[in-house]
């Protein structure tokens, strides 16, 4: 098993002695463990998780997903720049950047959704992420972890109703944030960043009224994923014990 920093490197080993196969692979991000486990593994490896007592990782902290549409595509030149207009770094536009009735076709992308769950060891002062990708991107299916964490609950609806990740077992699953007749998941990277529609209160009618949106899409902030020095030790950089992927 190749190497991590000493502290990681218990702890992989540690949970490669528990669990083996059952974790696909392990990857560590400044500092912090990732094991990705497979949707088929998921009660199995987080009921060993929390009830181990050389592990007891009794507090989920934290459940989020992810949209791995478009992941590591530049939309902003980065070696090349003209010197006139505010867009003059705009080398083409990623997902999002249009108009809801224009909105494009999502591609099919291997691993496109994943829901990411921070864990956290009171009584060993250790933490751990765990991620875990929806074997189909057309209907995303994952088990809920509520009967193992409680606090899982309002995370799976949040995620269900920004990102459209469905959670099997969940026993209230319905959007949480959004508008009862919202239409869409607003985290999707193929959701337009301006919305669908404007809602605002009229006054004479007496109620919330939807119009269409008025605002036209542009690049504000550069979608750019840049290598950053302060966060690569050097005897660690390139490498990894089972290849995961690498952190969103």
């Amino acid at each position: 098993m190749s190497a991590f920093s000493a502290n990681i490197q218990v702890l992989v080993e540690h949970l490669d002695h528990i669990f083996g196969e059952k974790i696909d692979s392990y990857s560590e991000h400044r500092g912090q463990l990732t094991a990705v486990v497979s949707p088929e593994r998921w009660l199995e490896v987080a009921w060993q998780l929390k009830d181990e007592p050389s592990l007891c990782f009794e507090q989920l902290i934290d459940l989020s997903g992810v949209d791995y549409l478009g992941y590591g595509d530049d939309e902003w030149e980065t070696a090349e720049a003209t010197g006139e207009g505010f867009s003059r770094g705009v080398d083409a536009l990623g997902p999002g950047r249009f108009n809801w009735s224009e909105r494009p076709e999502a591609e099919r992308v291997e691993n496109r959704f994943a829901v990411v769950v921070q864990l956290l060891s009171l009584k060993h002062n250790r933490r751990l992420r765990l991620k875990c990708f929806a074997p189909n991107e057309a209907m995303p299916v994952i088990p809920s972890l509520i009967e193992v964490w409680n606090s899982a609950n309002w995370y799976e609806r949040e995620v269900f109703d920004l990102f459209g990740i469905l959670f099997e077992g969940h026993p209230d699953l319905r959007r949480i944030l959004t508008d009862y007749g919202f239409i869409g998941h607003p985290f999707r990277k193929d959701f337009p960043l301006i919305g669908n529609v404007t809602v605002r209160y009229d006054e004479e009618k007496g109620r919330v009224v939807y119009e269409p949106v008025e605002i036209e899409p542009r690049v504000l902030v550069p979608r750019v994923i840049r290598h950053d020095s302060r966060y690569v030790d050097e005897k660690l950089e390139g490498k990894s014990g089972k290849e995961g992927r690498a952190e969103a």
